[in-house]
């Protein structure tokens, strides 16, 4: 990912924020007629420093991952933060252009497959209790015969955080007269990704506008 200098985040709660806030994926490999990609959702476990994810094994790209998790290769798994467009006529400078404000996570890792049906089971539990209320539903709730096949249909694995690239373009090369007039132009959108670009630009540009 390409990272000018200002636009580098090296706050770890920010980013610790962001893979907890969009915890929705895109996992990368390089297969062997070209790149494969999968959409996924995942969790960051901090204080292992890993990435749990699955993957249908429906989808052929989970035999490039175990191929992976054999050879000690590397995956990538890219998180999108909130992002929006920006303007020139929300600046006060003269000869600006358009451009887009976006935070993003580049996750580098080598996989660890999930060999045996209890560490699997126990991933797919806390999956599904961070976004199930434990009163509703949980996964116990399922005939176990049923749960056993859907355990089988899929590939669980764990990314080890190796390296992480993390970029936040929010206006750092403006001047705070022109970030002020982008913050107060993307809290009047209607999207929710342009108030939530213009909240980390007050809090990671110093900005209280």
């Amino acid at each position: 990912m390409y990272v000018p200098p200002e636009f580098r985040l090296e706050d770890s709660a920010a980013v610790e924020e962001l893979l907890n806030r969009h915890d929705f994926g895109l996992l990368v490999t390089n297969g062997q007629e070209g790149p494969e990609a999968t959409h996924l959702p995942f969790l960051y476990d901090k204080e292992r420093g890993v990435i749990e994810a699955h993957l249908s094994r429906g989808n052929a790209q989970w035999r490039r991952l175990d191929a992976l998790a054999q050879e000690g290769g590397q995956a990538l798994l890219i998180v999108q933060g909130p992002h929006a467009y920006v303007s020139p006529r929300w600046y006060g400078t003269p000869a600006s252009v358009p451009t887009w404000n976006y935070l993003a996570v580049h996750i580098y890792g080598r996989p660890r497959a999930l060999t045996d049906r209890q560490s699997l089971y126990d991933q797919q539990r806390r999956l599904a209790a961070r976004y199930e209320n434990p009163a509703d539903w949980t996964m116990d709730s399922v005939d176990p015969d049923v749960m056993e096949r859907l355990l089988r249909g899929i590939y669980g694995f764990e990314l080890p955080i190796e390296r992480i690239e993390a970029k936040a373009k929010l206006s750092q090369n403006k001047s705070s007269r022109d970030r002020a007039g982008v913050i107060a132009a993307l809290d009047g959108e209607e999207r929710s990704d342009s108030r939530e670009t213009a909240l980390w630009m007050r809090r990671l540009t110093n900005l209280d506008a």
